[in-house]
């Protein structure tokens, strides 16, 4: 999609409470991952972010957009940009739909919404489809809401890539 295309910059209908640009992400909550490690955001700090939040493992948009992750991943570590799929999913759920789609990031298992919560995404008792791109300082960049999978994380990557383009602009 075209940068002249993208939506603004705090996408299509935001759900109540969502952190908008400017705002600092939760650093400190830890939540397990598919190989049933503690992670928390602050663990990321001084590296660019991807936290996108889905609904359910194994699903068929759920699946699409961490296929369309997973073949761009090459290119987010290019930009010193970390990958986060979070969803309410069990990290063993996590586990065999990272194993069967051969998923090189992490997923993270977020049982009591708690960081789907504090990114103002919990909707119906599940993650709604959102992403959100944060800096080095884990400040919010960009959101994402109501997302259609397919196509999603190249537009993500050109986001960042025009994020990171302009901060070298102004000598950053």
């Amino acid at each position: 999609m075209p940068l002249d295309d993208a939506k603004p910059l705090d996408d299509a209908k935001p759900l109540d409470n969502a952190l908008i640009a400017g705002q600092a992400a939760p650093d400190s909550l830890e939540l397990l991952d598919q190989d049933a490690e503690t992670v928390k955001l602050g663990d990321f700090a001084g590296k660019n972010l991807i936290v996108y939040f889905y609904p359910m493992d194994d699903t068929p948009g759920c699946t699409v957009e961490g296929k369309e992750f997973r073949d761009l991943y090459e290119q987010f570590v290019a930009l010193d940009t970390v990958i986060l799929g979070v969803s309410l999913d069990s990290a063993e759920s996590h586990r065999a739909f990272a194993n069967k789609h051969a998923f090189p990031f992490k997923l993270l298992s977020d049982r009591e919404g708690l960081m789907a919560r504090a990114f103002g995404v919990l909707k119906g008792g599940v993650a709604a489809r959102s992403t959100f791109v944060l800096d080095r300082d884990l400040r919010v960049r960009r959101v994402f809401h109501d997302v259609a999978p397919r196509g999603h994380a190249q537009q993500v990557l050109t986001f960042v890539r025009t994020m990171l383009e302009s901060h070298r602009m102004l000598g950053g």
